[in-house]
């Protein structure tokens, strides 16, 4: 029997979606792929008994895939979404000592997303891999995600990786799902997240805001470019660009104040109530959230790259473009540099007096920061760095495809604890509500967008209410037959 392949695409005119589906049926084997349009996608392959069960399977795909939207296209009609990605120069460090780095571990491909909590270190390369990795050095498991991740931001505990795909992944859960979709012409530089309103900063010095649900909110455009700065809080946005500092209200209503910067801002960093722009002009300056007044500088020697502090703004650190890594006061009084031993650092994190580095090289680096290292490091006493290796049996996690790919479960067998949802028709939205009593029926939950299907019913391990008025997943979805 002939190959049968059927192409389809959905690209909203609002940008909300543009990415492809395609099916092929050979003989009794399905294959599926589907992505981003213009990218080469994520292919899944499944072999059913007869040809004609293959056949049936494909189009209860397809006819699934039309409900939602996607209609028949030519592949390579229509344009790509526009994707950037961040050139940037490394130089050797000009210190005479070399930071006392515990270990590395080498992701493959540049990395920029880096979140560091009580329990882990998670790094996102280039590639599309986010890892997780134990304080002590041991990966702990791997997520495969369709495109390269732009960062990782942390929403109390729950984390969320974005792609230049468009498609901003919730990895809090055993499996990845798309939680927000961004808009074709948005090229994506950086994200924030709080309370699950996304800010999505980009190339052309825009500022969009969306919530929970994934719907459009506000957008501003800002008076400069390259927007690789984006900080949120209950208050305001803080918006980093090639013209400074803006802060917006949180609702959009208007702007609250703009502080011009020596240089553009290439990475942005919040404390309680101050927040930290890195400059191109080799200096990180602390900003009133209040006013936008500059109330420190801490000048470094390159440009710089990265920022970071330690609880309360007590110390400040900086990653220049020459492989070097900086600690200030809170006055700005440089307390020491010291080289990385191995690439820039485009993105860091402090916790517990280490200092957490993702470099230009896509390793992910842990420095001891307490003072008896640095001072050690300083006289040319450091440890052998342990080169981190990841196990060949580390358990990989991808994003569902479809409902169809999520695991079910029947009603006589729904867990203890498990809380059923419903995908039900709103106003032209899909929502999805909780079923299962002892929760607030006016709040929606949060739920991945590729698997939402009318009438669908879904069982889940974990609920969880977010201050933002909504609920959230924490643990496993599956199907409700």
């Amino acid at each position: 029997m002939a190959r049968e392949t059927t192409y389809l695409e959905l690209s909203q005119e609002d940008g909300a979606a543009h990415k492809f589906y395609e099916v092929t049926v050979d003989g009794a084997t399905v294959s599926v792929r589907y992505g981003r349009i213009g990218a080469a996608g994520q292919l899944q392959s499944s072999s059913f008994p007869t040809a004609e069960k293959a056949r049936a399977a494909a189009a209860k795909k397809i006819g699934e895939k039309v409900r939602k939207g996607y209609a028949p296209a030519v592949r390579g009609a229509r344009a790509a979404r526009s994707v950037t990605r961040r050139q940037v120069a490394s130089a050797p460090s000009t210190a005479r000592a070399v930071a006392p780095v515990l270990w590395r571990f080498r992701t493959g491909s540049s990395a920029f997303g880096i979140h560091v909590d009580e329990d882990r270190c998670w790094v996102g390369n280039q590639a599309g891999d986010v890892y997780t990795v134990s304080h002590g050095g041991e990966v702990l498991a791997r997520y495969s995600l369709p495109d390269g991740v732009k960062c990782l931001v942390a929403d109390e505990f729950w984390i969320y990786a974005g792609c230049d795909d468009g498609t901003v992944y919730d990895l809090s859960s055993k499996v990845p799902f798309g939680a927000y979709g961004i808009a074709a012409d948005v090229d994506i530089y950086w994200l924030d997240i709080h309370e699950g309103v996304l800010n999505v900063s980009d190339a052309g010095g825009g500022l969009t805001v969306i919530d929970h649900e994934d719907e459009h909110q506000w957008s501003r455009k800002s008076s400069g470019t390259g927007a690789w700065m984006v900080r949120a809080d209950e208050r305001a946005v803080y918006h980093g660009h090639s013209a400074g500092v803006t802060a917006y209200a949180a609702d959009g209503t208007g702007q609250l104040w703009h502080t011009a910067t020596p240089g553009g801002v290439l990475f942005g960093w919040q404390e309680e109530h101050a927040v930290y722009a890195g400059t191109v002009r080799n200096t990180v300056q602390r900003l009133s959230k209040a006013t936008g007044r500059v109330e420190a500088s801490y000048p470094c020697d390159s440009a710089v790259y990265s920022c970071a502090t330690s609880p309360d703004g007590r110390h400040v650190f900086a990653g220049d473009s020459s492989s070097s890594v900086y600690c200030f006061d809170a006055d700005g009084r440089r307390l020491w540099k010291l080289g990385t031993g191995g690439g820039s650092a485009l993105s860091m994190q402090y916790l517990d007096e280490r200092l957490y580095l993702v470099t230009t090289d896509g390793s992910l680096v842990c420095v001891d920061a307490s003072e008896a290292a640095i001072a050690a490091a300083q006289q040319g006493s450091v440890p052998t760095a342990v080169d981190v290796k990841s196990a060949a049996a580390l358990p990989v996690f991808t994003p569902a495809a479809s409902a169809s790919a999520v695991a079910t479960v029947s009603v006589a067998a729904v867990p203890a604890g498990g809380v059923v949802v419903e995908c039900v028709q709103q106003g032209g939205r899909m929502r999805v509500q909780v079923v299962s009593g002892g929760f607030e029926p006016g709040w929606n939950v949060q739920f991945p967008r590729g698997i939402r299907e009318v009438g669908a019913r879904y069982v889940v391990d974990g609920l969880h209410a977010a201050s933002g008025g909504f609920y959230r997943v924490r643990g496993e979805i599956r199907r409700l037959v």
